[in-house]
């Protein structure tokens, strides 16, 4: 394995990744980075030292880390996009019933009658505590990553008190006061002044923030940001405000190979949980794909690049509701036109993050097709490399042989002659004969479909997974 050419920071690669995290969000680009530098100025205002400046920094840069774990269901249950209720709902006061109420009404069903929003409405009552679900499932998730990427306790229990409130009221243990960590208390007042500066500058920070005063946020917090407020260079500075003069001096980190690694898989991880649907898709297709270019010779900085391409090649599904990803029936022209925009928000995010770049010409080719069939750029055979080519058979094979809202999982048999059908003119025929050398080797691809009709319409099946 080489060496990285160059040191690369940390906090550069968990910046360029938190675009995807913004998308999954609702918010607009740059939504995590501005709450980071405000965090880090009310840090600094405060006087915190550097060890836990350094905690916090990162706490900021993941505090999002698990916002895809409830997508699916907030979708379901709310019968609306979830991007929108996700952004909507971090613009109303919901600790309190009225304005919660409010807001439920206005973001059930959107285009739906009134009876199928009154039905969404009852569910979501019925439904108890949803509100501490939601939340906790995605508390929850992005404490667990920042474990996973190896950061302390700080940085992690930071993230799973993001939404507790001053007052007891928040969520989703309802924390009170001081039980809630400093730095889980900071990343709440630097996210929704964050969001209220984006909409209406400087003073909607500021208001928003004495009128939640004791109730929301630490009053001592509140003072912090309201002294920074003053700041006019500050302010005036965020909107192209970049991380890295914020992370502590001497605490600098560095993301090597390994962390390069984990910080790929996590994010799978992230991808993968916006849709039940696609549990452990990420994962499969790496490992389809490192067997198939094994089998086809590949070397080592190859495969590590061809795994870090799979794991991260649908992250830009990520800016795609799950109104669209989990529906059971025929797409209409306009969502299956959002849906094949995802390769491309997939180069976007990947070119913003150092050390995965130059992954982003393979990941986003992934529904490229020889004959030119594919998307997002109509690619031919002579412009897809192998590495493309390799990805797209693996992608399609594991999406065949896994269950889908709209059909259950096709046997492996069947999802080969599909590729089978599809290689003269649209997939690699030396990657299809590997792959089929593969599937018939026992646990080479691990469990892969199962028993079901066998009267399968090439064209329907294709009509999701092209």
């Amino acid at each position: 394995m080489s060496a990285l050419p160059r040191q690369i920071a940390l906090s550069a690669v968990l910046d360029g990744l938190s675009f995807a995290l913004d998308l999954t969000e609702g918010e607009p680009p740059g939504h995590a980075t501005r709450s980071c530098v405000i965090g880090m100025r009310i840090a600094e205002e405060i006087g915190l030292d550097p060890a836990t400046r350094s905690h916090l920094f990162y706490a900021l840069l993941l505090k999002d880390a698990g916002c895809s774990a409830n997508s699916a269901r907030m979708a379901a249950l709310f019968g609306a996009d979830d991007h929108r209720a996700k952004r909507t709902s971090k613009r109303v006061n919901w600790s309190d019933r009225l304005p919660a109420f409010v807001w439920a009404v206005r973001t059930v069903a959107p285009r739906g009658s009134p009876r199928r929003r009154l039905d969404r409405l009852l569910a979501i009552k019925a439904e108890g505590e949803v509100t501490r679900a939601l939340m906790q499932a995605r508390c929850d998730r992005g404490a667990e990553i920042a474990y996973l990427l190896g950061f302390e306790r700080a940085t992690a229990e930071a993230i799973r008190a993001l939404d507790e409130h001053w007052d007891g009221r928040g969520q989703p243990h309802g924390l009170r006061g001081e039980e809630i960590p400093l730095l889980g208390r900071i990343l709440c007042l630097a996210q929704t002044a964050e969001i209220f500066y984006a909409a209406g500058g400087v003073a909607a920070a500021r208001t928003v923030a004495r009128r939640r005063r004791g109730g929301w946020f630490d009053p001592d917090l509140v003072d912090a940001l309201d002294a920074i407020g003053d700041d006019a260079a500050f302010w005036a500075s965020l909107p192209e405000a970049e991380v890295a003069p914020w992370e502590p001096a001497d605490r600098l980190l560095e993301a090597d190979e390994g962390r390069l690694d984990a910080i790929a898989y996590a994010f799978a991880g992230v991808i993968d949980a916006k849709s039940p649907w696609t549990y452990r898709h990420s994962d499969r297709t790496c490992m389809i794909v490192l067997g198939l270019a094994a089998a086809l010779g590949a070397g080592d900085d190859e495969l590590n690049d061809l795994r870090r391409a799979a794991l991260l090649h649908d992250v830009g599904k990520l800016a795609i509701s799950n109104r669209i990803l989990d529906k059971p029936g025929k797409l209409t022209t306009a969502e299956f036109a959002r849906v094949r925009e995802h390769p491309e928000m997939t180069r976007r995010v990947l070119e913003r993050v150092p050390g995965f770049a130059k992954l982003a010409p393979v990941a986003a080719a992934h529904h490229e097709r020889l004959d030119g069939s594919g998307y997002p750029h109509g690619l031919t055979a002579e412009q897809l490399t192998m590495p493309m080519r390799l990805l797209a058979v693996a992608d399609v094979y594991e999406a065949l042989t896994s269950d889908r809202p709209y059909r259950a999982a096709l046997r492996s048999e069947q999802a080969l002659e599909i590729i089978r059908v599809e290689s003269p003119h649209a997939l690699d025929q030396d990657a299809a004969a590997a792959l089929a050398s593969l599937a018939h080797d026992p646990g080479a691809l691990g469990p892969v479909g199962h028993p079901e009709d066998d009267a399968v319409r090439v064209e329907e099946v294709l009509d999701r997974e092209a």
